[in-house]
């Protein structure tokens, strides 16, 4: 049996591939700051154009020195040129260019019945986007990420300290009914309801209710209450089984062109891959599907390099044990040691 040859660039390709996660955290880590900083801006902007520093309280004319500090590293005219950056991830003006969740614009259209062209062009770069990389928004993008897998963290301390944690398996396509019955409600009330249990949309919203107005809305019980259930029921049970967006995410993304996939040749079976994956998905046996968010976690764990990233639309079939693992090699002594003697 031939061990295979490694070059030095795909050796580097590899190496760089295992980095990404820390890329994609870095990303969260972002997004969900630029979602805190959006409503000071906000209220920083508000104080600026009510020209009242003298009547704010303490706490008030305190805020708005540290956002003054804060901004004139980047501009000298707030009041308009800070208005580059506005709204959430639901929907979001970036220097000029306008982005929605397609989930909005479908929970807009769900309850308006009306097409509003503008509207559905400003979720066309997210759908794109989605059909190359896949169910990518919820492993890249979405704030709740950043706060689930945190949670993740702490049941597995929880369970390492002999306290229960929830390991249930439900059946994944809740979450398309989930997605079905939330448009019906939102076309019957004539208001967008998916976006009362979709989490980024109760993030972007509940830390504008902070910031900007001093308090919590009820997103936040709700929200605390699918963390809960990420911890008591089924490991990041909300996304996979609840989430709306994550079921169009995944069906806008089902045959996504840049795919996980597992180089059988480097695997030794170890299975540290399907251990990380917060979906519980099957990386060691090829099983990817439209349900991968192309996080890169499997990535990043494993000690051969065997997964990487392929252009095709659907993943490969199962190739069977890794040419490193011990199945594999105790098959191929078994199959040397027949030939043998058949030879005799």
């Amino acid at each position: 049996m031939h061990e295979p040859k490694l070059t030095a660039a795909p050796t580097l390709r590899r190496s760089l591939w295992r980095h990404l996660n820390k890329l994609r955290w870095l990303t969260l880590i972002i997004v969900f700051t630029m979602l805190a900083l959006i409503p000071s801006i906000s209220l920083y902007q508000t104080y600026l154009a009510a020209h009242a520093y003298d009547l704010l309280t303490p706490s008030q004319q305190q805020f708005y020195d540290i956002m003054a500090l804060l901004t004139s590293w980047f501009t000298q005219h707030p009041l308009k040129e800070l208005d580059a950056i506005k709204g959430n991830t639901w929907s979001a003006t970036l220097f000029g260019l306008q982005l929605s969740d397609p989930l909005a614009v479908l929970g807009q259209l769900a309850a308006s019945l009306q097409l509003y062209w503008p509207f559905l062009l400003s979720a066309l770069i997210p759908v794109l986007l989605t059909i190359i990389f896949g169910r990518f928004f919820c492993g890249w993008i979405c704030p709740a990420t950043l706060i689930y897998e945190m949670n993740s963290s702490l049941s597995v301390w929880l369970r390492h300290l002999g306290l229960i944690s929830g390991e249930q398996r439900l059946d994944r396509r809740l979450k398309y009914l989930v997605l079905i019955v939330g448009l019906a409600l939102s076309t019957a009330f004539g208001s967008v309801m998916v976006a009362l249990i979709y989490p980024p949309a109760i993030i972007g919203r509940e830390l504008y209710y902070a910031i900007a107005l001093g308090g919590f809305g009820s997103g936040t019980i709700f929200f605390i209450l699918t963390l809960l259930f990420d911890l008591l029921v089924a490991r990041r049970g909300f996304c996979r089984y609840l989430c709306p967006g994550g079921a169009l995410y995944a069906l806008l993304g089902r045959y996504r062109l840049f795919r996980i996939q597992r180089r059988v040749e480097q695997c030794n079976d170890c299975g540290k891959c399907n251990a990380i994956c917060e979906f519980s998905l099957q990386p060691m046996r090829d099983d990817f599907g439209q349900e991968c968010n192309n996080c890169t976690a499997c990535i990043a764990i494993c000690p051969t390099d065997a997964l990487h990233f392929s252009i095709r639309i659907r993943d490969q079939a199962g190739q069977g044990d890794g040419y490193l693992g011990p199945k594999y090699r105790q098959s191929r002594r078994e199959a040397d040691q027949l030939k043998k003697e058949s030879g005799l």
